[in-house]
């Protein structure tokens, strides 16, 4: 069994950048470094493959999450630690969603970012108060943080709900911010 776990989303499609594959790996490194665990979406292919293998490789403990109707579309990850099938995306997002004790997206398309905007609005509402963070590997997630910019000039966004969501280039960092009391590489556990 691992530490706590940290809820990754990321898209089923596979990186044309290779620098949006080496995030995904340079997460699994830091969570790796904490001694935590992954919670994610279960599938074996595109970014979230590339995050299982590393993760599996690391020797993380990984909570793969799947609605039972994708399995017959994607390929799921094999030798996770732990596998949850579901009936529905609502109740995979629920199952990663209790489990996790923080958030980071990686880049990935529609799916992640309705993930991501669901774990902000949680937030925002006071549903949940968890640390939510995009790791804006290669700059991809610049357009959203101008999005979110633009919200708050338009007043439909609170600078609340921006503020609280942790934009960092840097995996380790991000990680690190996300969870300041795990161990970090170099400084012993206790």
């Amino acid at each position: 069994m691992s530490g706590p776990l940290i809820c990754v989303f990321a898209g089923a499609r596979p990186a044309v950048d290779p620098a949006h594959a080496d995030a995904a790996r340079a997460v699994v490194r830091a969570v790796s470094a904490r001694g935590l665990g992954l919670v994610y979406g279960g599938g074996g292919g595109g970014m979230m493959g590339v995050l299982a293998e590393a993760a599996l490789a690391a020797g993380v403990h990984v909570v793969g999450v799947a609605p039972r109707f994708l399995a017959d579309r994607e390929v799921l990850a094999a030798g996770l630690g732990e596998l949850v099938m579901v009936d529905s995306m609502a109740e995979r997002k629920d199952v990663m969603f209790r489990r996790a004790s923080a958030f980071l997206t990686l880049p990935g398309g529609i799916g992640t970012y309705d993930e991501l905007f669901e774990v902000m609005s949680a937030n925002y509402l006071g549903l949940q108060d968890k640390p939510c963070g995009v790791l804006n590997a290669a700059g991809y997630f610049n357009p959203l943080v101008d999005l979110l910019d633009v919200g708050i000039e338009a007043g439909f966004i609170g600078r609340s709900a921006r503020d609280a969501l942790i934009v960092d280039g840097d995996a380790e960092r991000l990680v690190g911010r996300l969870f300041p009391a795990a161990r970090a590489p170099g400084r012993p556990a206790g």
